[in-house]
């Protein structure tokens, strides 16, 4: 749900009015030097800090500093596996530390495999291939709940989508997704 008001109107762009997140935002473009950083953090954690410090100034401002719970996008075991690591999680963690937040790193499990995102994929495709592969697995740690929901990128929105509809399903009060970089 992304909202400006201009002079004296709110402006709605209505790309997010089938989501099922209240709101989505990110610290800046996939380009240049922010891209080149992603990249980098999918390969190496170690560069979490720095981008955990952008998330950390958006987290600060309206609405996002109304959560009261952070929550990592979370990878099927498989692919986390084969990556060695969640980006999610490592960027959560970090801005956790940062914030004061707590993490719950365990009550959103990602239960499907599903295969990578490609660039060819559209968004309907890539709602499809994310649909009912979240799962809540402590509710009553989520009930009630203001989630801020981290992820690495903001692509079509879908996952982070199918992840929040987990979440409200499970009775949080609201999910707010913090990414780093929106495509």
């Amino acid at each position: 749900m992304q909202a400006r008001t201009v002079n004296g109107k709110t402006i709605r762009c209505g790309h997010c009015d089938d989501d099922a997140f209240a709101v989505a935002r990110a610290c800046g473009s996939y380009e240049g030097a922010l891209r080149a950083t992603i990249l980098e953090l999918k390969r190496q954690p170690r560069v979490a800090r720095r981008l955990a410090l952008l998330m950390c100034e958006l987290q600060r401002r309206e609405p996002l500093n109304a959560a009261d719970l952070i929550v990592p996008v979370p990878l099927h075991p498989d692919r986390e596996c084969e990556r060695g690591f969640n980006q999610a999680l490592v960027l959560a963690r970090e801005l956790s530390r940062l914030s004061g937040l707590p993490i719950d790193e365990h009550s959103v499990n990602r239960r499907l495999y599903t295969e990578r995102h490609r660039a060819g994929m559209d968004a309907k495709a890539r709602r499809k291939s994310v649909a009912e592969a979240f799962a809540v697995s402590h509710r009553d740690l989520i009930v009630g709940k203001r989630v801020l929901l981290v992820d690495d990128v903001f692509t079509t929105g879908a996952t982070v989508s199918a992840c929040a509809f987990a979440l409200n399903q499970a009775g949080a009060a609201a999910v707010f997704v913090c990414t780093v970089a929106r495509v």
